[in-house]
């Protein structure tokens, strides 16, 4: 059985390894090649984690949830059921940058594009919704874009399938999104759901539109503590040019209350499907979390004092799985 890292031109199976492409906490990626020399991506799991019940369990639950998706938006699984030298998911090869890069080139995006890319990601999160599955890690270095301008969502480590039972400790579930672009609910330890993703491409479509995130912070407790209390900005307020329809549809999204966004992506395509026909008089906004009482919240210092917990929690597993990746 294969073990260990791979190099250039190592097999794995009927794939022959061309570069590693990535290195995470639990897995890394390589760009691989299969007879007929079409590439694909190969996602390999930690041999030290898979030891470890819940992370295998993790993994598998991955490769679930791929097979189950099938969008052009989606990045595509290749997992044919068959016999392999160890556990590893097969993905489609995507050629083209992250988000985020076209992010940095660009700064503040031109309105249509940004919609393009919005409505683009609200439709292949639709199709997830419609299948169960909430994706919980949307965040720009988790979407492709092509030189043709098709917009792939990958990466569905930490997504949630409908009835699945809990893998993680609650606390590590939640430190394992994106500070920027978590939901409240993420932060309070929460497991979340399709309106945690409506969240997630809020954020992102306020970014594209402001050529910046709503919250920011010196540290990620600072981040993460404003999604729950702050206030958010206006988009006029930063670009008088932004049109209301479309700063209506991120302040849907960025609801505090999960009940008073979107309930799903289906929703949120619609209205980016048609945003420049959308009557503003018709989003009527229910009380503010930032108006809440610290009684009904538990206050910012129960907030902080919890996002520290977990953070200190996850910390301490994150260092026990180097310590076992660093040492076997």
């Amino acid at each position: 059985m294969t073990t260990g890292p791979l190099a250039p031109g190592d097999a794995l199976d009927k794939y022959t390894i061309v570069e590693a492409i990535g290195h995470g906490a639990f897995s890394d990626v390589y760009l691989a090649e299969e007879p007929g020399r079409r590439r694909v991506v190969i996602k390999v799991p930690h041999d030290a984690l898979m030891g470890d019940v819940g992370a295998f369990d993790r993994f598998r639950r991955e490769m679930e949830i791929a097979a189950k998706l099938d969008h052009p938006g989606i990045q595509h699984s290749f997992d044919l059921g068959e016999e392999r030298s160890r556990p590893y998911l097969v993905l489609e090869y995507i050629d083209g940058v992250t988000l985020r890069t076209v992010e940095r080139e660009a700064g503040r995006l031109p309105i249509p594009r940004a919609v393009d890319i919005a409505t683009q990601l609200a439709a292949a999160m639709e199709h997830a919704h419609a299948n169960g599955i909430s994706h919980r890690d949307l965040k720009p270095e988790n979407v492709l874009v092509t030189a043709d301008g098709r917009v792939v969502v990958t990466d569905f480590g930490i997504a949630l399938m409908a009835g699945a039972r809990r893998l993680t400790w609650r606390w590590l579930t939640s430190t394992m999104g994106t500070p920027d672009y978590m939901a409240p609910e993420q932060v309070e330890g929460k497991r979340g759901d399709a309106r945690t993703d409506v969240y997630a491409l809020g954020i992102m479509l306020f970014e594209m539109l402001a050529g910046r995130v709503p919250w920011e912070g010196d540290n990620p407790l600072a981040v993460m503590a404003q999604h729950v209390n702050a206030p958010l900005p206006s988009l006029h307020e930063i670009d008088k040019h932004i049109p209301a329809p479309l700063e209506a549809i991120v302040t849907k999204c960025l609801r505090k209350n999960p009940d008073e966004r979107y309930a799903d992506a289906r929703e949120l395509h619609a209205d980016l499907e048609h945003w420049q026909d959308l009557d503003v008089s018709t989003f009527a906004f229910g009380e503010d979390a930032v108006k809440r009482s610290a009684r009904d919240r538990g206050g910012l210092p129960l907030v902080v004092a919890g996002i520290s917990a977990g953070f200190l929690g996850a910390s301490i597993l994150f260092v026990a799985a180097w310590y076992l990746l660093a040492h076997h």
